[in-house]
């Protein structure tokens, strides 16, 4: 397994899980293109997933593709050594490797196929929704209608190779464009769903309205990020019991931002329940904070709304009929460019806002319009699918890369 990216990490280890329940012999092992690959370390420890090939923490925390100056940063730090020293490791794999899955773009892509063993592709990023809804008035939009795809010609030639024998992508209409141009692309479903329940919060919140603030994970960026998402919920116009459940990944730790909330007006306290599994408990006025890392899967099924500048975090909220604001910042990875292509992804189901003034009062107007949640969150579960995908992609990989005896 392949995989590029901490999104495709996630993707790529439920897609593992899912293998080892159909096929519990199978050796596994990954090779995370950006970072260390840390969601991959339990099943590690458990003995039925093995890491190989060097490992980084790039200074664009993988979103080169963001900008120039993302990309010039991530070659200074040694990206082309760094790609180099992991495809020599996959070499060395060969022929012990009996297929080869990768979840990404077009780098997995490029190294499954140049080891010359039968692969599989799982193309994550990319999807036809970003260029056929909203204005498509860019040039990049006008560009994709020409080719009638997101994916790019030379995507197209490796994937019609030979040797890939398992095509897939996260929806119909992206699968549907492929096909017109030879490519046995299918759709079996998104993982990102899966794992994800639906469950009632606590009666010590049912007074508050609900917000989850996914503030994504990558540093000094994600701190930047929660201070804004954190002082537009205090511009809200109307003041109203707000309960803010703040799920934080690997990063910001909780230490971090201690003196932050202290200088935003905030003060410590006990946590009202210990069903919250709450780390921390912050107040400020009637703003109930919570931080919870970790606590993503627990809290994202509690909330009314969100605010976020995250990606794939915010994707799987929304694909449970929550919908969200966002607040698109200096990045390198939640541009604005990167907001509104995630808005028009989703088609609209999470909405981009200007500034943190225009977050508070725009979620105050979320939060007392049920009819406007309701059909955000309608096009957000209808655009992300139903969770099972990791199962059906399994069976696939299964039936088209399973070792010939």
């Amino acid at each position: 397994m392949i995989s590029n990216g901490h999104g495709e990490d996630l993707i790529a280890l439920k897609i593992i899980e899912s293998l080892h329940r159909l096929q519990p012999a199978w050796t596994v092992k990954v090779l995370p293109l950006v970072g260390q690959g840390s969601c991959f370390q339990g099943a590690i420890d458990k003995g039925w997933v093995q890491k190989i090939g060097p490992g980084a923490r790039l200074p664009s925390g993988g979103f080169s593709n963001q900008s120039l100056g993302a990309l010039l940063s991530d070659l200074m730090a040694g990206l082309p050594l760094l790609t180099w020293k992991q495809w020599i490791c996959l070499q060395k794999e060969r022929k012990s490797t009996a297929a080869i899955l990768a979840v990404g773009d077009l780098l997995p892509l490029l190294m499954a196929w140049s080891i010359r063993r039968p692969f599989g592709f799982i193309g994550t990023p990319k999807s036809d929704y970003t260029w056929s809804s909203g204005p498509g008035q860019a040039l990049s939009d006008r560009y994709h209608a020409l080719k009638g795809s997101e994916w790019d010609p030379w995507e197209w030639h490796v994937m019609k190779r030979r040797g890939c024998r398992l095509v897939a992508m996260r929806d119909r209409l992206t699968a549907r464009g492929l096909r017109r141009h030879g490519v046995n692309a299918t759709s079996p479903g998104n993982p990102m769903m899966d794992g994800l329940a639906q469950s009632d919060p606590p009666a010590s919140l049912e007074r508050c309205r609900r917000i989850l603030l996914l503030c994504g994970s990558r540093m000094p960026e994600a701190l930047n990020n929660f201070r804004r998402l954190i002082s537009g919920l205090l511009q809200m116009p109307s003041p109203v019991p707000l309960a803010v459940l703040a799920a934080l990944g690997s990063s910001p730790h909780q230490n971090e931002l201690g003196e932050l909330l202290q200088n935003l007006g905030f003060r410590s306290c006990p946590p009202p329940s210990s069903a919250l599994e709450a780390a921390e408990c912050w107040v400020n006025g009637p703003v109930l904070l919570l931080i919870g890392p970790g606590r993503f899967h627990r809290w994202v099924a509690w909330a009314e709304a969100g605010v976020a500048t995250a990606g794939t975090a915010t994707e799987q909220m929304v694909g449970l009929g929550i919908p969200a604001l966002s607040l698109p910042g200096r990045g390198p990875q939640f541009t604005h460019g990167f907001a509104e292509r995630q808005s028009r992804l989703l088609g609209g189901a999470v909405r981009t806002c200007e500034s943190e003034q225009e977050l508070g009062r725009r979620l105050a107007q979320l939060l007392n319009d049920p009819l406007l949640r309701q059909e955000m969150g309608r096009m957000g579960r209808q655009r992300m699918g139903p969770a099972g995908g990791s199962e059906a992609i399994a069976r696939e990989v299964i039936g088209q890369l399973a070792p010939e005896h």
